[in-house]
């Protein structure tokens, strides 16, 4: 076995779910931000998924708490762009921005964030990296 196939081979068998079944679900996750609902985003995660958003903010646990925090989007008029993804073990980091409209005045945030995946490629955890100081407000 050459060390090509060895390392196929093992990366195949650490990996949770394909790289491109995790970077399909994080291009769904950033778009369903923007312009899906709280029943779609919730889709994408597994039963007994965490979220921490931000990181040092009480963690989610429980479907109905992750629920609710995605409902406080819907309302809102908010577009997103993935900036950069990395996909690794299982496991994904990316950079997006959000915008949410109101009247005249954007606010944008552009977090980091971490995913962990299960077997079929939904979310397990989800932490969220932007403090106060990121919103920048035009």
């Amino acid at each position: 076995m050459s060390v090509d196939e060895f390392v196929w081979q093992w990366t195949e068998m650490v990996m949770a779910a394909s790289t491109e079944r995790i970077r399909e679900v994080v291009e769904s996750y950033i778009r369903l931000v923007a312009s899906g609902t709280a029943d779609e985003v919730v889709a994408l995660y597994a039963e007994g998924a965490t979220v921490e958003d931000p990181v040092g903010t009480p963690v989610l646990a429980d479907r109905a708490a992750i629920h609710t925090f995605y409902a406080n989007l819907e309302p809102l008029d908010t577009a997103t762009r993935l900036v950069d993804i990395r996909i690794a073990g299982g496991e994904a980091a990316f950079h997006f921005e959000i915008a949410t409209r109101s009247g005249k005045r954007t606010w944008t945030l552009a977090p980091f964030e971490t995913m962990t995946f299960d077997d079929d490629g939904l979310i397990t955890s989800m932490r969220a990296f932007w403090a106060d100081g990121d919103m920048v407000v035009s």
